[in-house]
């Protein structure tokens, strides 16, 4: 997506005069400190006159006086303070009386003033903001940039046994096309050949390697596994399911929610009462110096300086605790969220399957019928073999020799093992070969299962489900005292019996099942016009959601799409990891809010002091310096880790 012009210049200007206002302002300290030398004083006289044929109309002289190591400085004023002003005064004339508009009054105090470096460094703090602001979106409307650069370009045709390398947009509906091991799938499309699992968890949200073989159903943007297979392709690459998320990202940039900034709050107070007092003290004294002084010891460090040293500082402490903050201005509304909504796989669950149950058939028990099939699933790579594997560990079973292993597609793994002949199926190629053992299987439920056939004779079977995290459920039950949500909702694009399953394990009663990125996106943004919402997700499919809330988490580094969609990435998918950032967040508000407010206390009363003629310029300058070295302390408090940053 490509930003407005307007934008994209505005953006590289701001960088331009932050880059020069910090380079001016070094250049003067080296020239003054450093070198003690710039002290001499040069003088531009200019001497005009204006008269007619039959008079003299106007005789004058203009005298400035500047030194030579103030030339930096004036440089900084003139080609990043003007430009700045132009743009607070169109600020001024929308009617929008923000903290940064004060700055600009302060920078035209100061140069009235001489006090050409308390100036440039306004301009600085101004511009850097500015730049700070930039990147945060920059970096937000990278999301489809990630999503076009995941998407393959290539595409293998098959065509008369030659296989041909074609651009994704040049593939027909019934194509032949071959995906190699490891490759992600360019479009959606009917297996031909070969048997392969593929990993669309990120795209529908299901938590398990999918089986592919002749017949199934593959999606563009799934990721093949060991195996290659041939597909027909079903769809062009533009209708394919992969380029209909892209779509929606497009929509959901296009929304993406404003946050006010707490400076913008606050300086929306700040400024008209220090523009009041300075005008009160010059009316009623009559003296312009008054005005200056006020307006100088109002310049709003403790807001320009103070709130982002906080944020800054607790950015860094975020970090340290493996928690990627992406849009700084989270930080200062994740406090004021009230509905929260989560993702299921990944999110909630560890996105991996767990053996739940062994239904035995009474004549072998569920030890002994673990113990035989683990032994033979050591030698699968099916998706669900792991599971089988890591519960026979867990009951410390030993596993036995295996002798003669089969995989065949649609028929499962065989094996001997311990003399006894074992196969693994599913329901439906088991039924269809003893349809009579119908009434010996459990009835279905939700997740996932597969039969145990021990010498051709139903054993047992065996129920899957995503394995819940441990911590799911101290999690979802803390929100609503201990940060205040209201509203907690599991959204999800998997199928009904395992959300409601996983709603029921973890104490959600807000449940949307089979929820594709559309149907996501427009459930978040309709809860995000009624209260602030935060979204948790780790899938491509949750992009769009992660953009349109109030404030998106992503977890894990599983996708760079999901990342570059979120406002702040954790790491490690830890949910722990989610309460710290809330901690973080309220602490951050707490800490900025005490620098801000507090300096802007001690600013009036200085203001006050100043416009009954108690401070001069120069002595509200040195005030105000001692009132921002005080905010700033307090400010850099932030990145100090405190003792506990969790609750639950």
């Amino acid at each position: 997506m490509t930003k407005p012009p307007q934008s994209t210049s505005k953006s590289k200007s701001e960088n331009i005069i932050a880059v020069l206002s910090l380079l001016g302002i070094s250049v003067f300290l080296l020239i003054h400190y450093v070198f003690d030398s710039g002290h001499e004083i040069y003088t531009l006289s200019l001497h005009t006159s204006l008269a007619s044929a039959l008079a003299n109309v106007y005789e004058g002289q203009f005298i400035y006086q500047i030194s030579l190591g103030e030339l930096p400085l004036m440089s900084v004023l003139i080609l990043g303070g003007v430009p700045l002003l132009y743009q607070l005064s169109v600020k001024l004339f929308e009617g929008n009386f923000g903290a940064d508009l004060l700055a600009g009054i302060s920078i035209v105090t100061a140069v009235l003033l001489d006090e050409y470096l308390a100036g440039s460094l306004v301009v600085l703090m101004l511009s850097g903001g500015a730049v700070l602001e930039s990147y945060a979106v920059k970096k937000a409307s990278s999301v489809l940039e990630a999503l076009a650069n995941r998407m393959p370009s290539i595409a293998h045709r098959k065509s008369n046994d030659k296989l041909i390398d074609i651009g994704t947009e040049q593939v027909i509906i019934g194509d032949t096309l071959l995906i190699l091991p490891h490759e992600i799938c360019p479009v959606d499309g009917t297996v031909l050949e070969g048997s392969s699992a593929m990993d669309e968890s990120y795209l529908t949200g299901e938590p398990y390697m999918m089986s592919k073989i002749c017949g199934s159903q593959v999606l563009s943007g799934a990721i093949n596994g060991d195996s290659a297979l041939t597909i027909r392709a079903d769809k062009l690459a533009v209708d394919s399911r992969y380029a209909k998320i892209m779509e929606v990202m497009h929509s959901s940039e296009q929304h993406r929610p404003k946050l006010r900034r707490l400076g913008d709050q606050l300086g929306a107070l700040y400024t008209p009462l220090a523009v009041a007092i300075a005008v009160l003290a010059w009316m009623a004294s009559g003296d312009v110096i008054r005005f200056l002084a006020v307006l100088v010891i109002a310049t709003p460090c403790p807001l320009l300086i103070g709130i982002p040293v906080t944020i800054i500082s607790s950015i860094s402490l975020a970090a340290r605790r493996e928690i990627i903050i992406k849009n700084p201005a989270i930080l200062e509304t994740i406090g004021t969220c009230r509905t929260a909504i989560f993702d299921k796989t990944g999110t909630l669950t560890y996105g991996r399957p767990s053996l739940t149950a062994i239904k035995t058939s009474g004549a072998y028990t569920e030890q002994q019928v673990l113990s035989l099939i683990a032994s033979l699933e050591v030698y699968s790579k099916h998706p669900l073999s792991s599971a089988i594997v890591k519960a026979a560990k867990k009951s410390a079973l030993t596993l036995l020799s295996v002798v003669n292993i089969k995989e065949l597609p649609g028929e499962g793994l065989k094996g001997t093992v311990e003399g006894k002949l074992i196969q693994i199926t599913s329901r439906k190629n088991f039924l269809a070969k003893q349809p009579e053992a119908l009434a010996a299987l459990p009835s279905l439920s939700g997740g996932l299962e597969c039969i145990v056939l021990i010498n051709d004779t139903y054993a047992a079977t065996l129920q899957f489900r995503d394995e819940v995290r441990s911590d799911s459920s101290s999690f979802i039950s803390h929100l609503q005292p201990n940060h205040l949500f209201e509203k907690v909702m599991l959204v999800s694009g998997d199928r009904e019996s395992e959300v409601h399953f996983l709603a029921e394990q973890v104490g959600i009663k807000h449940v949307y099942f089979s929820q594709g990125p559309e149907q996501k996106l427009e459930l978040v943004r309709a809860e995000t016009k009624n209260a602030k919402t935060v979204f948790l997700g780790d899938g491509i499919n949750d992009a769009p959601a992660l953009t349109a809330a109030t404030i998106g988490i992503a977890f894990g580094q599983n996708s760079d799409i999901t990342g570059e969609s979120a406002d702040a990435v954790i790491m490690n998918s830890s949910l722990l990891k989610v309460d710290e950032l809330f901690h973080i967040g309220a602490r951050m508000r707490s800490i900025a809010l005490q620098s801000a407010v507090g300096g802007m206390a001690l600013s009036v009363i200085g203001m006050v002091f100043a416009g009954l003629g108690y401070l001069s310029p120069v002595a509200g300058a040195v005030t105000q310096e001692v009132i921002d070295v005080f905010a700033v302390l307090n400010a850099l408090r932030a990145a100090i880790p405190p003792k506990s940053l969790s609750d639950f």
